[in-house]
């Protein structure tokens, strides 16, 4: 995987993060999601690395990056904090400014990382991703259905973690080594089976039922909006659209009109259309 790409563990001041990094041109990071790794992007990225440097980490807790300490209001696995080491990770590797792109809770971080940091950004691409706010205020018997596992993970009085970590081969299921890419495979299910990754995993939707939800609403309530041009690419064979047009619920939180494209694929996008990705990716990235 990632061939020409090298793999580093980058220390920052409380997490150390698992990062493949390569290529040569404008930077961009590309930001995983649930119960994904880094090398979710394995197909995407080298396709992406004649123009630009392609930054893939682990966020904190997944993969092999730190899980960080328990803190109050989940706020050790906020999006702001995941945000803040996207900055600080950037920095470290030499880029004032980057394009963010981000897939499933990776786009929560990709958007905090805009709004958080609007300085740094010069483009956002969320993919299959809404504000977290704009799910729970819209949230009925429907979407709880449908998106049910935001409930369980998110509890904490039965923790999901006693359920998963008894049999995380029953919990979880993935297309084989084949659909997927070995490698990716691999890596995937090996932070699947640590008890310590599924716990910052179920944290992360802890803080998105809470502390991610305070920040989207002080930002909304204080007209705060996203700068940078934005792309949302959403799958064909996936239901963001469960609660709405999604563009259009994207729209009051940007400053400028969001590019929109579907993508032929299931939710996992970067795995089952790594290349219809990629153009949508450079193309959007080449605009000014």
């Amino acid at each position: 995987m990632f061939d020409g790409f090298s793999l580093e563990r980058v220390e920052l001041d409380d997490v150390t993060l698992r990062v493949r990094h390569g290529g040569a041109g404008t930077p961009v990071v590309l930001l995983h999601g649930h119960p994904r790794t880094h090398t979710t992007w394995h197909a995407v990225a080298p396709l992406l690395s004649a123009d630009h440097v392609v930054v893939c980490p682990d966020l904190r807790g997944y993969g092999q990056s730190t899980v960080p300490p328990d803190a109050p209001d989940h706020a050790q696995s906020s999006k702001r904090a995941m945000a803040a080491d996207v900055t600080a990770l950037m920095s470290l590797l030499g880029h004032d400014r980057f394009a963010v792109v981000g897939h499933d809770r990776g786009a929560l971080v990709a958007f905090r990382t805009a709004m958080d940091h609007p300085e740094r950004v010069t483009h956002l691409v969320v993919m299959d991703g809404l504000p977290v706010i704009e799910h729970l205020e819209r949230t009925d018997a429907r979407f709880a259905q449908a998106w049910w596992h935001w409930w369980f993970l998110g509890q904490v009085d039965k923790p999901a973690e006693r359920v998963i970590n008894a049999d995380p081969d029953a919990w979880y299921r993935t297309p084989p080594p084949e659909v997927m890419g070995a490698g990716n495979h691999a890596d995937v299910w090996a932070a699947l089976r640590d008890p310590h990754v599924v716990h910052a995993m179920c944290e992360d939707y802890r803080a998105g039922l809470g502390i991610d939800r305070d920040h989207d609403e002080a930002d909304r309530d204080a007209g705060r909006r996203i700068a940078c041009p934005t792309l949302l690419l959403e799958s064909a064979q996936d239901d963001l659209d469960i609660q709405g047009d999604p563009a259009a619920i994207w729209a009051p939180w940007l400053e400028q009109p969001i590019t929109h494209r579907v993508i032929d694929s299931g939710h996992h996008q970067a795995e089952e259309a790594p290349e219809q990705v990629a153009d949508a990716l450079r193309e959007f990235l080449a605009e000014a």
